[in-house]
């Protein structure tokens, strides 16, 4: 059995279900973004079985865009939970046949209260059709299952809609990266866009020595400070110059090497350095993989040292 005959021919159903509905919008979703921007409380989504799966995932989706929205299962509004939908909010439920059970059971109390439905199903004139206000209408030639039976091309369809409509609500909040990062502060994201310098940088048991140090010095320094580097200082305690162990390898290949010689014969003078440890740490990383280096210096206005930072802990951390 080719199996990737198989695969291709899967994704070429779905992608060609896709790409008809992509040609067949109408002006149904802009009355949709409409009805749910106008929104004074949230978007519910509701759903069983594969469409309640779906619908878990979009109103995930919508709830980490700026759509304030959660997951309510039929039966368990049948049972209770209807009084989670207030007068306020909007209902999408999601049946492809338009005639789940469950969901038809509940239509008629949400529209009691005359709050907006927005249906997501194959048939119009199906019970969920005819009690919705706005039908976003999920219709595949083919399901990708051999038997045309299993939902698969339905069901990425419908998956497909819902972002399409979480994305259109984001281009009407003009919902930034910013605040995506807001809802998943844990994230890569979130790090990347709130991590700080000063968060991450190492700000006690510097490596410093005086400028009029000599490279034993300097080596002892590396060593204790486990960046890598020794932190030159001059007579105010100013940033002067650096001594990494990579010059160190490089001061022994000359003739005259001496551990007693001064370290500014073989140190970096006027080393990279930041002044601002509110730099976020994802474009001190940037800035560290431009310049090629290891170890970048924080000092503030008067080059006073504050901290460093160093690749590895920005690794360490997730920063990218």
């Amino acid at each position: 059995m080719n199996y990737r005959t198989i695969v291709q021919e899967t994704l070429n159903i779905e992608a060609q279900t896709l790409e008809n509905a992509a040609k067949n919008i109408d002006d149904v979703f802009e009355k949709a973004v409409e009805i749910i921007l106008k929104c004074k409380g949230k978007l519910i989504v509701s759903g069983v079985g594969k469409s309640g799966l779906i619908g878990a995932k979009m109103a995930a989706t919508f709830a980490s865009t700026g759509t304030p929205s959660f997951f309510l299962h039929p039966t368990e509004a049948l049972h209770g939970d209807l009084g989670m939908i207030g007068r306020d909010d909007v209902v999408l439920a999601i049946s492809y046949s338009g005639e789940s059970e469950e969901l038809s059971s509940i239509l008629p109390h949400i529209k009691r209260f005359d709050i907006p439905l927005i249906g997501m199903t194959r048939n119009p004139a199906s019970t969920l059709g005819e009690y919705s206000d706005l039908v976003i209408k999920v219709e595949v030639q083919k399901e990708a299952c051999p038997l045309n039976i299993a939902p698969t091309s339905s069901t990425t369809l419908t998956l497909a809609l819902g972002d399409a409509l979480a994305v259109c609500l984001m281009k009407a909040r003009d919902f930034k990266q910013s605040d995506f990062a807001s809802f998943h502060p844990g994230g890569a994201l979130g790090k990347k866009l709130f991590t700080k310098v000063d968060n991450v940088m190492q700000k006690e048991h510097l490596p410093i020595i005086s400028k009029d140090a000599t490279v034993k010095d300097a080596i002892l320094a590396i060593s204790q400070g486990r960046v890598g580097t020794a932190l030159i200082v001059d007579e105010n305690k100013k940033l002067y110059a650096l001594m990494s162990d990579g010059d160190v390898r490089r001061a022994l290949m000359s003739d005259d090497f001496s551990l007693d010689d001064n370290v500014m014969k073989y140190a970096t003078r006027n080393p990279l350095s930041i002044d601002d440890a509110n730099m976020l740490a994802s474009d001190a990383l940037v800035l560290i993989e431009e310049k090629k280096i290891q170890l970048l210096v924080v000092t503030d206005k008067e080059k006073n040292i504050e901290g460093v930072l160093h690749i590895h802990t920005l690794i360490e951390k997730g920063i990218s």
